[in-house]
């Protein structure tokens, strides 16, 4: 009986690496994860900084998406597309954009109001907006 216990204590013990492995294999981020991580004034514009990570599990070829811009007050100012170009599988990219004649204490928040082109493949995909989540280091809110 005390070989039996001291085999179930063995056990028991040894799986417990394996359930934190898949434990923290389930809260794997995936999707496409955007952080506006920097807003900057530069001369007479605002410069955007987004940091944007593919954990989608498929190489995005070309993405871009449909950008507003409020201000302070909730008013939107301007409506442009962002291009992010290509975004390989579980790689980091860095990605900046101008606000021309705008500075960065008028800007309130940004919303990814969707996806303007995905290609993976060379075909149109739903990858893009599949997950995506926006995150920011910023007093800027960045909402979709």
């Amino acid at each position: 009986m005390l070989f039996l216990r001291s085999a179930l204590v063995f056990l028991n013990f040894c799986s417990l690496p394996v359930a934190a492995l898949a434990q923290s294999e389930e809260n794997k981020p995936t999707g496409l994860i955007m952080e506006l991580n920097t807003v900057q004034d530069l001369g007479q514009a605002c410069r955007l900084t987004f940091v944007i990570e593919n954990k989608t599990g498929t190489a995005i070829d070309e993405a871009s998406f449909e950008t507003v811009i409020f201000d302070a007050a909730g008013s939107v100012v301007s409506l442009s597309l962002f291009n992010f170009r290509d975004l390989p599988e579980d790689r980091l990219r860095v990605r900046q954009f101008l606000l021309p004649d705008r500075d960065c204490s008028s800007v309130g928040k940004v919303l990814i109001n969707g996806t303007n082109s995905c290609k993976v493949a060379g075909a149109d995909s739903s990858i893009c907006e599949d997950g995506l989540e926006l995150q920011s280091r910023t007093d800027v809110e960045l909402i979709g």
